[in-house]
């Protein structure tokens, strides 16, 4: 079983060098790569980088020479994974958001239960608001979730995670470059997922919020989520599919 890790990077100097060291050394023998993509970063995000590939063979340095999104770095990440022939591929993200330490439980769970996209979750664990989660963050993705459930039918509690583990079927079945290129990627791969037939689940997950700063504007996500819900309505995913 060999298993990628890419993370999306935006001026996160300060904390992508932790991520890294908090992989667990028990994946070692099953990690094949890891793909840190820059996404134009204005900070010393590339420099960081650079240095932790030159000391981790592992480790590959993708450098945008300009911003083009959160989901154009993932994009990126995951085409990469695509070709490397990885059985799992990671999403992680450069703030420390997200815990690297569950990775070897939740690919655990994928195989188990055939899982073909495996979905983190400060919701289900109860953690948001204590973790730092802002209360208007919190009561919006309430109600969003809501929504997405209605149209979706999957029961899940936190479409708005950024945690995402991908089996080889997924990187094999969806189209990902026919999706987003900004923050409503990930809901968009779900939506493919359903219209696929795939199976998505998710596991609880801490939640971290701390001194990194959010590039997400909340009206502007908000509207894109009710446009991927409608999508999915008129079967606009399909075409997503291969």
């Amino acid at each position: 079983m060999s298993i990628s890790i890419f993370i999306p990077a935006y001026n996160a100097s300060r904390h992508i060098e932790n991520v890294i060291i908090r992989i667990p050394a028990a994946l070692s023998g099953s990690l094949h790569r890891i793909y840190i993509v820059n996404d134009g970063s204005t900070d010393e995000t590339s420099a960081v980088i650079n240095k932790l590939s030159m000391h981790n063979n592992r480790i590959c340095a993708i450098h945008f020479e300009h911003n083009k999104g959160y989901g154009c770095a993932v994009r990126e990440g995951l085409r990469l994974c695509c070709a490397d022939g990885c059985d799992y591929a990671v999403c992680l993200h450069a703030d420390e958001q997200y815990p690297p330490e569950v990775v070897i439980d939740f690919i655990e769970t994928m195989k188990s239960g055939k899982i073909d996209l495996l979905q983190g979750s400060r919701i289900a664990s109860g953690t948001a608001l204590s973790g730092g989660m802002p209360l208007y963050k919190f009561i919006a993705g309430k109600i969003l979730t809501t929504l997405e459930n209605l149209v979706l039918g999957l029961g899940l509690t936190d479409y708005h995670s950024g945690m995402l583990f991908y089996s080889r079927k997924t990187l094999n079945k969806i189209r990902f470059d026919k999706l987003s290129t900004s923050f409503d990627f990930d809901l968009e791969v779900i939506a493919a997922l359903r219209t696929a037939g795939l199976r998505v689940s998710e596991l609880p997950i801490p939640t971290r919020y701390a001194s990194e700063k959010s590039y997400l504007n909340p009206l502007t996500y908000g509207l894109r989520v009710l446009r991927v819900l409608f999508r999915y309505m008129l079967g606009y995913y399909s075409k997503c599919i291969i």
